[in-house]
């Protein structure tokens, strides 16, 4: 048995052997304990607290950690064994690949659900699921920027040759897809600046819709006819853009012409009437109503008022009732609507060449 023990193979006896086998067994089985009895109870512990980072903590761990951990059993087994130079660069770097994956993982996913959290708190609605793309997309390319970099460092090789191969790269890239890039690029200003977000409807020169999605490179709109629209990012920046979800209050002017057969009496009752009707109605508010100006055949009164919704269905009920009160009190008090008329005049020229015969006797 000794003699079987002490036999070599490749630099390491079949006892080496043994022990770095008995290493990972014993080590897996320490993690596999250690994951069923304390990160199970953890688990249920966290299910009862206020707050879900803890259970993303500890659910992460079971992910992302536990795999790290027998990567580590593995590599110190393997370790105690007598490598030639080459198998133990091989393994070194092995291990450092995957536990450089596995925490670069972590930390995107631990940012990306503090992140998502802040949202959650911020807004009550779906709003933010838009901009946990654009911040996802950056936390990864950061993240993994840093930690491929960390990866190439601790290999041996020389970052800076490879960032300069990268900056020209970059720059012959950046110059074939100039277009795109500057989509993407408006991609971020949009998520910053947050001038609209799905569900807006907003204006773009002569075109309107409703946002229905905001891409890398382009937005897509449904328009009110029902076809989408698709402009790009950098049309939209810049753009004058009315976003019409933010109009807290629309502001309605509107002239109503009377006949000049009006009375006195009904003219100077008008501005009242008017403003009467207007204060009835909810989420209004009355600004003014005069007598402004004599019409070719009106007397025009300019009435102005706020209907205090972003709602345009709303604004356009409240309008609707108004008018129809008007309608109503002018017929029940017998004032009349103008209308364009022409009053002609016929002259009797032999009544006039008579009238004229006596003038002159």
């Amino acid at each position: 048995m000794d003699e079987l023990l002490k036999r070599v193979y490749f630099h390491n006896t079949v006892q080496d052997y043994l022990i770095a086998i008995g290493i990972i067994l014993l080590g897996s089985l320490l993690i596999t304990l250690f994951r069923r009895s304390v990160l199970t109870r953890l688990r249920k512990w966290t299910e009862n607290t206020h707050t879900k980072f803890d259970n993303f903590v500890v659910s992460s761990f079971a992910r992302f950690g536990i795999p790290v951990l027998h990567f580590i059993v593995i590599y110190i087994g393997i370790n105690y064994l007598t490598l030639t130079p080459t198998a133990t660069r091989v393994v070194t770097i092995a291990a450092t690949v995957a536990i450089t994956f596995m925490v670069i993982r972590f930390v995107t996913s631990t940012l990306v659900l503090l992140i998502r959290s802040y949202f959650k708190r911020k807004y009550n609605d779906k709003s933010h699921l838009n901009e946990m793309g654009a911040i996802s997309l950056i936390i990864n390319i950061v993240v993994w920027g840093l930690g491929l970099g960390f990866l190439f460092d601790n290999m041996g090789y020389d970052l800076t040759a490879i960032i300069a191969g990268l900056g020209i790269g970059g720059i012959a890239v950046a110059l074939a897809a100039q277009n795109i890039l500057g989509d993407l690029f408006n991609y971020f200003v949009i998520f910053l600046d947050r001038p609209f977000e799905v569900g807006d409807s907003i204006a773009v020169g002569d075109k309107n819709g409703t946002i229905e999605h905001i891409g890398v490179k382009t937005t897509r709109l449904r328009s009110l006819t029902g076809e989408q629209l698709i402009i790009s990012n950098s049309d939209l920046t810049s753009s004058r853009i009315h976003n019409y979800k933010r109009l807290e209050r629309r502001r309605v002017e509107f002239t109503l012409g009377v006949a000049y057969e009006t009375s006195m009496e009904n003219l100077k009752a008008i501005p009242d009437l008017l403003k009467k009707i207007i204060t009835e109605q909810e989420q209004v508010a009355f600004d003014r109503a005069h007598f402004a100006s004599y019409g070719d055949s009106t007397l025009d009164f300019v009435v102005v008022y706020n209907a205090l919704t972003s709602d345009y269905n709303t604004h356009m009920d409240i309008k609707q009732a108004i008018n129809l009160r008007i309608f109503q009190e002018f017929q029940q008090r017998g004032i009349e609507f103008a209308y364009p008329t022409r009053k002609l005049f016929v002259v009797n020229e032999q009544l006039e060449e008579e009238k004229e015969a006596q003038r002159y006797r």
